[in-house]
């Protein structure tokens, strides 16, 4: 396996779980990794193929829903808040009432232009939900080794699993992945309890996310950029547009800056390919924005083909 973010340690698990014998090379630890800078809140963004991608989040809906009862253990807790410029009936209409209390936001809980949905959904706090895979893991009898690869054809066994994300521009040959600049701002939470999702500003996305000692805002969707510097405009920007949809924001003490380059791409690519020497690859990525969102239906995917045939 190479690939040490979500999508890479959800399949690991899913397969060390099934009884295979499970090594997994990233070059960083999960911590560093692009999906610990996630705002990780449930919903499909910016994944492709859209009918596998609901199929895929729905999955993992179910997942996430129990380990929400160990909020502590998992990072992961069931949130209500408001998705703005959606439509309840189009929501209604792909999860087919999955989504426990989905009805029209009110005025005063959605102050964005358009309409917004109220839903409880899973806020995964990647401070610890990264962690906690990667025990997971290890208890299933998998290990991890941090390690540079330069071409998958290194890993020494009978299959192989590409889970490297942006990685696998280089390391697949795919110059379809590319780069979206995430930007994020985190403070002191100033009381907001209910997450809050706008992408109706001008065209910037705006979003609040409450995690337990903080609260996360964002964000940024800039292509092909690689840098991961903060920039303190965007930065400004960011915090100008929350503070439009929630006042309270306004004079929040800053406590970190945080970028991060989602890896998107026309479609995942979740496919198998013989290697020239006969052996099984596996390719599993391409998620963009909605790695989290997808991990755990994708995950089982990506093990039944990883399966003998």
């Amino acid at each position: 396996m190479v690939g040490g973010g979500v999508i890479g340690l959800a399949t690991a698990v899913v397969l060390a779980e099934r009884g295979r014998r499970v090594r997994v090379w990233t070059r960083d630890p999960a911590e560093r990794t692009t999906s610990a800078v996630a705002g990780a809140l449930w919903w499909p963004y910016h994944v492709e193929p859209l009918v596998s991608a609901r199929a895929w989040a729905l999955r993992s809906l179910e997942v996430y829903e129990a380990l929400a009862e160990r909020p502590e253990e998992t990072g992961v807790r069931l949130v209500e808040g408001v998705m703005g410029g959606t439509d309840p009936a189009e929501v209604e209409s792909w999860t087919a009432g999955r989504l426990a209390g989905l009805r029209r936001a009110t005025a005063r809980e959605y102050g964005g232009a358009g309409t917004g949905v109220w839903a409880r959904l899973p806020l995964i706090d990647m401070a610890v939900h990264l962690p906690w895979l990667r025990r997971r893991l290890l208890r299933a009898g998998g290990t991890i080794e941090e390690r540079t690869v330069s071409a998958l054809a290194e890993a020494d066994a009978a299959v192989v699993v590409n889970c490297a994300g942006l990685g696998a521009r280089e390391l697949a040959s795919d110059p379809s992945v590319r780069p979206q600049r995430g930007q994020l701002v985190v403070v002191e939470n100033p009381g907001i309890r209910t997450w809050l999702v706008d992408t109706t500003s001008g065209g910037e996305p705006a979003y609040l996310f409450p995690q337990p000692g903080r609260l996360l805002l964002g964000g940024t969707a800039q292509d092909d950029t690689w840098s991961l510097e903060p920039d303190p405009a965007v930065a400004e920007g960011i915090v100008r547009r929350c503070a439009a949809l929630r006042p309270e924001v306004a004079g929040a003490r800053i406590l970190e800056h945080r970028v991060g380059l989602r890896p998107v791409r026309p479609a995942v690519r979740l496919e198998r390919e013989v290697m020239p020497d006969g052996r099984l690859l596996v390719h599993h990525y391409g998620h963009g924005g909605g790695g989290v969102t997808v991990a755990w239906g994708c995950a089982e995917e990506a093990a039944g083909l990883a399966a003998p045939s």
